[in-house]
């Protein structure tokens, strides 16, 4: 599994190491998230099927993470739990990884932007 560093308020930015977009290029799309469901399988409580913090601090120096305090492993927690179950499912993690990583993020901004382009531009139709 790749090292994806700490986004800001949790460790100092000099520290981050953003890997998902080098992973993405070389493995592509599916690939990728198959990459990421490993990392998630790798970090979850295996009774829960869940990341919880107990599960996220025992194995954060899989993440290179290590280092890393208990306020900060929760702020992780708190920052992909959209749910608000206090830990993260797959989906969370998934797009959790996805924010951390600020390059993989504009590529995304760039693509929707793209395809939007494209149609407005192949659309016959106009709206008054």
């Amino acid at each position: 599994m790749a090292r994806f560093g700490p986004v800001d308020g949790w460790v100092g930015r000099s520290e981050f190491e953003d890997y998902l977009p080098v992973m993405a290029e070389k493995l592509g799309a599916e690939g990728l998230l198959e990459e990421l469901c490993n990392g998630f399988r790798l970090l979850a409580d295996p009774r829960r099927g869940l990341i919880t913090f107990a599960s996220l601090k025992q194995n954060a120096a899989a993440l290179g993470l290590e280092g890393l305090s208990d306020g900060e492993l929760m702020g992780m927690l708190q920052e992909g739990d959209m749910d608000g179950d206090g830990a993260l499912d797959e989906l969370e993690f998934c797009v959790l990884m996805f924010r951390l990583s600020p390059e993989l993020m504009a590529e995304s901004h760039r693509v929707v932007d793209e395809a939007l382009r494209h149609e407005l531009m192949n659309e016959s139709v106009f709206f008054f």
